[in-house]
């Protein structure tokens, strides 16, 4: 059984963060939706309002994955919720419990936090991934579905006018 490391990632991670993104982008068949630079990344997780973060876990001293996450709050349970965005584990160390030890440290931190829950979003093709989360008693939610408005579309509401 291979022992990883987890730690907090540091300015200095920022480099290998982006290639575990692209890596992941790759996976899921959206490289072509990765805009993300060493300089945008930079600023969310370490400029002067940071609005997520990541840990990173190694084996020995090879990169082996990573997720990153950040703080919502739910109305409903008056509480914060911790939202896993991305979680990546390399090729060579799947297989090996590491997609479940960043979970458990991820539940870890939102229990202390006092998170009211910990979530996040899969692909609805993604079948080994899905049997993964259910096998760690994770639901999917019925009757939701995500929304998003980017680019251009975002662009365009911003300038609404309210009136």
């Amino acid at each position: 059984m291979l022992r990883f490391e987890i730690r907090p990632a540091v300015p200095a991670d920022v480099p290998q963060i982006l290639r575990f993104i692209k890596a992941l982008a790759e996976y899921e068949k959206l490289s072509h939706e990765v805009v993300a630079t060493e300089a945008l990344l930079h600023e969310g997780l370490f400029g002067p309002r940071p609005t997520a973060e990541a840990m990173l876990a190694y084996q020995s001293d090879q990169p082996a994955g990573f997720v990153l996450f950040f703080h919502s709050f739910s109305t409903f349970t008056g509480r914060p919720s911790l939202y896993l965005e991305d979680l990546y584990v390399d090729e060579a160390f799947r297989g090996h419990g590491l997609g479940r030890l960043l979970l458990v440290h991820l539940a870890k931190i939102a229990q202390k936090r006092g998170c009211g829950r910990f979530e996040w979003s899969v692909l609805d093709w993604n079948k080994p991934t899905i049997a993964f989360y259910e096998s760690l008693e994770a639901k999917p939610r019925p009757g939701w579905t995500v929304y998003q408005v980017t680019g251009e579309a975002l662009a365009r509401l911003a300038e609404e006018t309210l009136e």
